[in-house]
């Protein structure tokens, strides 16, 4: 790791697909552009995890059906993500990125639908489970169409020097989701649970229609037939490390993210509106450190991408630490500025290594498979965690924190075996 003469893992991995220096630079107007419309896209996700804690409850369902509900929709999203980050290499971003959006919104509706149902006594128990279960699923397959394509985008546009930095700032639009979800969640929840959604798919709408009229198309010649598209694959040994890393430390993050809410208003004995803001609170503090770290931190230090995941996990092993053995608001949110600060060095650093890793013909399945993995690690850190819950509440943060120290001995044993 440390010989100069030796390739360093998780930085420029020997490779003779390494993606070549692109002649075209992403604006300002175009980074920003992409960054509005994720920055929709996260505050509407932080919204349905501040509520559907409680909105689950209020409508009679179980911890474990909540979770599961994420859970299931989440290897969803995975399994469709690679595709159309394909797709995006082959028809352009631009077009991928919009159809997302559009699902997006037209999901989110069908999803609130379902729960107003549930709220009027229309569906109860398993029959309302199991359409709401269904309504998020045919959401996740067209929404994962916007992730993979918005980084492929800014990843055609940036050199191979600036990749890091460039990835830091377009994670700052789910950092400013996150922030600014919460603040919505809690001001919104006074006039209902199901006002938040509302909100969001109507945010993700606009979002569409912005990268319609201002985000600049992919020119032609940039464009891969599909008799050169490479199906990239979860195995390929370029990208291993980085998805097993990204995978796994997303399984210990939704652990603690999805049961946050029942902790809150077991804890503190919440009403359902008061546990929704408590929540969003919280995310919103866990965000908030996200962001900074990603403007000051990721843009001033000039380190690999593996030395940023290493220190990422150890800031993520304290917040699960914390978080475990809270009994009021300040001990949860120092644990969360824990997290938020973990999860801004990790993402960036996964997305660039993972990009810089393949050929400028392969940056749209790359980014399909790296924005596969946190949905992976949905489908198995709330259900895990929420049968946890069940047992002990303060199971569900410690299994969080066994997992970020597996990926993080994982990731110590790869580099010296490299």
């Amino acid at each position: 790791w440390s010989s100069p003469d030796r390739p360093r893992l998780m930085e420029q991995p020997a490779t003779t697909d390494a993606a070549p220096e692109q002649p075209r630079q992403l604006s300002r107007h175009q980074l920003t552009v992409l960054i509005l419309a994720l920055m929709a896209t996260g505050i509407g996700q932080s919204l349905v995890f501040a509520i559907l804690a409680p909105l689950g409850r209020e409508v009679g369902l179980r911890e474990v059906q909540i979770t599961s509900v994420i859970a299931v929709s989440a290897l969803v999203f995975a399994l469709a993500s690679p595709h159309w980050g394909r797709l995006s290499d082959r028809v352009g971003r631009r077009p991928v990125m919009i159809t997302g959006l559009v699902g997006y919104t037209v999901g989110t509706l069908i999803f609130t639908s379902v729960f107003y149902l549930g709220l009027h006594g229309v569906l109860a128990g398993t029959t309302l489970y199991l359409v709401a279960l269904l309504a998020r699923c045919g959401q996740s397959v067209v929404m994962s169409a916007t992730n993979p394509s918005a980084t492929a985008y800014a990843a055609d546009n940036t050199s191979r020097g600036e990749r890091t930095r460039t990835m830091a700032k377009l994670g700052t639009a789910n950092s400013m989701g996150m922030i600014l979800g919460p603040a919505v969640s809690g001001a919104l929840a006074t006039f209902g649970l199901l006002a938040p959604l509302y909100f969001a798919a109507m945010l993700a709408a606009c979002a569409a229609v912005l990268v319609w009229r201002q985000l600049p198309p992919t020119p032609e010649d940039q464009l891969t037939p599909r008799s050169q598209l490479r199906r990239l694959r979860f195995t390929d040994p370029r990208l291993r490390l980085f998805i097993v890393s990204a995978v796994g430390l997303f399984i210990g993050f939704s652990g603690i993210q999805q049961t946050l809410g029942f902790q809150l208003q077991d804890k503190l004995s919440l009403s359902g509106i008061a546990t929704a803001q408590m929540t969003g609170a919280a995310l919103m503090v866990s965000a908030s450190f996200t962001f900074l770290v990603q403007v000051t931190v990721m843009q001033r230090l000039k380190l690999d991408p593996g030395n940023f995941v290493r220190i990422g996990l150890v800031s993520l092993l304290c917040g699960a630490a914390f978080i475990a053995g809270f009994n009021q608001f300040s001990t949860l949110a120092v644990g969360m500025a824990f997290l938020g600060t973990g999860l801004g060095l990790c993402m960036p650093a996964i997305s660039a290594g993972a990009s810089l890793a393949v050929s400028a013909e392969e940056q749209g399945g790359a980014a399909g498979l790296i924005a596969a993995c946190p949905a992976l690690g949905f489908t198995v850190g709330p259900v895990a965690a929420g049968a946890l819950y069940q047992i002990a509440p303060p199971l569900a943060p410690l299994f969080s924190a066994a997992v970020f120290f597996i990926v993080l001995v994982n990731l110590v044993l790869a580099t010296r075996r490299q």
